[in-house]
């Protein structure tokens, strides 16, 4: 499949619109899966808090209408997962470097919910001025999909919304949920040190990184590195939560064992919001390829629709519950589960340590197409431009044909280098070279 981007159509706009004395709010969707855009509605119920979810999901337009890098703004409609009593959206900024999901809970909605499934929904410029002026006071109805079947007739016609989605921002789906799945939680902050420290971020764009650090009852960014502090790169992205930091109960920070990726969740009660940031404002997530080690053994299809029989979306991915249920070794568990998420088949969620069960609403080999450094990899295995120089069980030692020069890998235990420029450059902190790629596929 050629990497182009993603166009379709919806065969209406999403509204928000007053009816029998509340606010309807219907969101259209679209999937490139036949089966998903079959389905009419997914859920139909009302919102129990219409003014914190009204400022929830503008912010999270707000998040997929930015961009920090070179790569110009515009509006990209985000995803929407439902079933197991739960919504989420989720969507990045244009330049793929700022990740956000808002996550409606059990007690934020009250409803049906028709069916379950992923899929993408339509976030329209006047749905978004509506969203802007609900009031605490409201009531509102929220349905993904719509319940009525629209008949189309000579005196009637359907204005069709064309959606363009480009590769980054498909593959950065995929990539950034393997850097939450390795976060920790750092720090806790309260409504009063929530306001105290976004007082505190630097005006206008701050160049290079600032550490974020508790001192006394304060937390505080510094340029400075202190143990147990928190890297921020391109901090100016904070400011896209400020709007709703006043509803905020608490402010959970976390970090990913690399230090380089962060992520903050608005935490609301039956509401939660995250934002995620890559290592800088020119670093997308979708570029940094640490899905590729995940790809290198191909997930068999009988696994993947077995997956898809036994869970629902926002089904919680239990790996070792299902490897015992299952009979699965842990060590083939855990290569399925980095698998799933890197063919956009499991999303994470920072606040309950857990995976759970989302399909992308894309089909798997456009997922597959994105990886260039993967197709290359794969190249080299079956033009036989990898030699063997010793290949025992701790150490494996290989030549790989490179640009007019053959490269040296080296893998030791859990330790992997290559003399190649992008080794080199940067460390195995962008995901693996084509070169220890083939290697591994090799190596099996």
């Amino acid at each position: 499949m050629a990497i182009t981007d993603l166009a379709f159509s919806y065969s209406n706009n999403s509204t928000l619109v007053q009816q029998s004395g509340m606010q309807q709010l219907v969101l259209a969707h679209q999937s490139e899966l036949s089966e998903v855009s079959a389905v009419p509605c997914f859920f139909w119920g009302s919102i129990t808090d219409p003014l914190l979810t009204s400022k929830c999901l503008l912010t999270l337009a707000k998040v997929v209408q930015s961009s920090f890098g070179p790569v110009p703004p515009s509006l990209r409609d985000p995803i929407v997962s439902a079933g197991t009593d739960q919504i989420r959206f989720e969507g990045f900024s244009s330049c793929n470097g700022v990740y956000a999901r808002v996550d409606l809970l059990e007690d934020a909605i009250d409803g049906e919910f028709i069916s379950s499934g992923t899929t993408n929904v339509d976030f329209n410029e006047p749905m978004l001025n509506a969203l802007n002026a609900v009031k605490k006071t409201e009531k509102m109805v929220l349905g993904v999909g719509s319940k009525e079947v629209s008949i189309s007739t000579d005196k009637t016609k359907v204005v069709e919304k064309k959606v363009t989605l480009p590769p980054r921002w498909i593959k950065g789906l995929t990539s950034v949920q393997l850097y939450l799945a390795g976060m920790q939680e750092k720090y806790s902050l309260s409504k009063i040190q929530i306001i105290q420290l976004f007082q505190g971020i630097p005006k206008g764009n701050v160049k290079g990184e600032l550490f974020l650090s508790q001192r006394g009852p304060r937390f505080v960014f510094s340029p400075i590195a202190t143990a147990g502090s928190v890297r921020v790169g391109g901090v100016q992205r904070l400011r896209l939560l400020e709007g709703i930091l006043p509803y905020a109960e608490k402010l959970i920070v976390y970090q990913e064992d690399g230090g380089e990726s962060c992520a903050f969740v608005a935490d609301f009660g039956k509401i939660r919001l995250s934002l995620a940031l890559s290592p800088d404002n020119y670093r997308g997530f979708s570029g940094e390829g640490n899905v590729l080690e995940n790809m290198v053994k191909a997930v068999p299809q009988e696994w993947v629709h077995a997956v898809n029989s036994l869970l629902k979306s926002n089904a919680l991915f239990d790996p070792t519950l299902l490897a015992i249920e299952h009979d699965v070794d842990f060590a083939s568990m855990d290569t399925l589960t980095g698998s799933l998420s890197s063919i956009g088949l499991l999303g994470y969620d920072l606040h309950d340590h857990q995976h759970y069960y989302r399909r992308l609403p894309f089909k798997t080999e456009r997922i597959l197409a994105l990886n260039p450094r993967l197709k290359n990899a794969q190249k080299l295995v079956t033009t036989d431009g990898v030699q063997f120089v010793k290949n025992t069980p701790n150490y494996i030692e290989a030549r790989v044909e490179g640009s007019g020069v053959k490269h040296t890998v080296i893998i030791a235990g859990d330790k992997q280098q290559c003399t190649c420029d992008w080794f080199t450059n940067h460390q195995g902190k962008r995901g693996l070279c084509k070169h220890i790629l083939a290697v591994k596929m090799l190596n099996g």
